[in-house]
């Protein structure tokens, strides 16, 4: 599975979040233990790198910087309910698993979701219930959630989302406009109110809408 060059790339991002991003503990065991190489194409050199890849049904999944700064931005604690909008490969959804009591990820593409079920499989983890669903109502069903990241933007933050909060939930997701650039928000939600942190900037599509019907 690892390849020439995987173990440096693996320690120059632990230098960069760490130094950069100021990412420790936990999240960066989870780093450590998730096998990058597993989620991305086969043809790529170095699967640590600061850009992101493309993905079969027109997808991408994020650097693996961007990956670990969503989940670090997520402060995510072991006891932790988490629900994934967008599960993509599922390299983000390993690092929560690894950090979570129980990840629920939503995915429109059934091929996406099948083969990220396999890759959490073969890094042992079962803590993970995939759903195919497009995601932009969340999911209800097994709501509430301790923390939610979103991996699509939105012009605002639907009230669909928090009604679906804990008390003291977290939701990251980009806010901003579809056809430019959005900012990652933290949206911490403390009784009635919500404290809003903008984290870092990011491009993302908006969710597309139902599940797909062949891919």
């Amino acid at each position: 599975m690892e390849m020439p060059g995987d173990r440096e790339g693996l320690a120059a991002l632990l230098m960069r979040v760490r130094s950069e991003d100021f990412v420790a503990g936990r999240l960066m065991e989870a780093v450590e233990a998730v096998p990058r190489r597993l989620f991305v194409p086969a043809d790529v050199a170095d699967p640590y790198g600061e850009h992101s890849f493309p993905l079969p049904c027109g997808q991408t999944m994020p650097s693996a910087r961007t990956a670990v700064r969503l989940a670090a931005a997520l402060r995510i604690q072991p006891e932790h309910r988490v629900l994934e909008i967008g599960t993509g490969s599922g390299y983000v959804t390993a690092l929560l698993a690894r950090l979570a009591l129980h990840v629920v990820t939503l995915e429109r593409y059934r091929t996406l979701s099948s083969a990220a079920a396999d890759r959490l499989r073969n890094c042992s983890l079962s803590n993970v219930t995939l759903v195919q669903e497009d995601g932009r109502a969340g999911y209800m069903e097994a709501g509430p959630f301790d923390r939610i990241v979103v991996h699509g933007c939105f012009d605002e933050l639907p009230k669909t989302f928090v009604e679906q909060m804990a008390s003291g939930a977290m939701l990251v997701a980009p806010i901003g406009p579809g056809d430019g650039e959005q900012q990652v928000v933290r949206h911490h939600k403390q009784g009635s109110r919500f404290e809003l942190t903008p984290l870092f900037p990011i491009r993302l599509q908006p969710l597309e809408i139902g599940k797909a019907s062949i891919l």
